[in-house]
């Protein structure tokens, strides 16, 4: 169990996805460049057996925006991406249209 106080450090937020590319040498990675609003970041994530990567351009999705940059097949992801399920994922979406950069409460 966390406490009220431990999950408001949590910084969720609504990005959309901008352009997406495979990383060479992985099935399942791909690098998403996102539109936060006020700025924009990249993300690694392990969506690519689930996903095509051009019907992900122009979806919205949550991501956890305050996680620490990590070296993911050498490159930055600046994020993490909010999904259900193991072997399928499926991305967690805004059922309307939201600003980039909402944040969740």
């Amino acid at each position: 169990m966390i406490t009220i106080d431990d999950f408001k450090k949590i910084d969720l937020r609504v990005a959309k996805i901008i352009n997406v590319q495979r990383i060479e040498g992985s099935e399942k990675l791909l690098k998403l460049q996102l539109d936060m609003g006020t700025e924009q970041r990249q993300i690694v994530a392990g969506i690519g057996l689930a996903y095509d990567p051009d019907i992900l351009i122009g979806k919205e999705i949550i991501i956890v925006a305050n996680l620490e940059p990590r070296l993911l097949m050498g490159i930055e992801s600046q994020g993490m991406l909010l999904a259900a399920g193991d072997n399928r994922p499926v991305l967690l979406q805004p059922d309307k249209e939201v600003a980039p950069g909402s944040l969740i409460r």
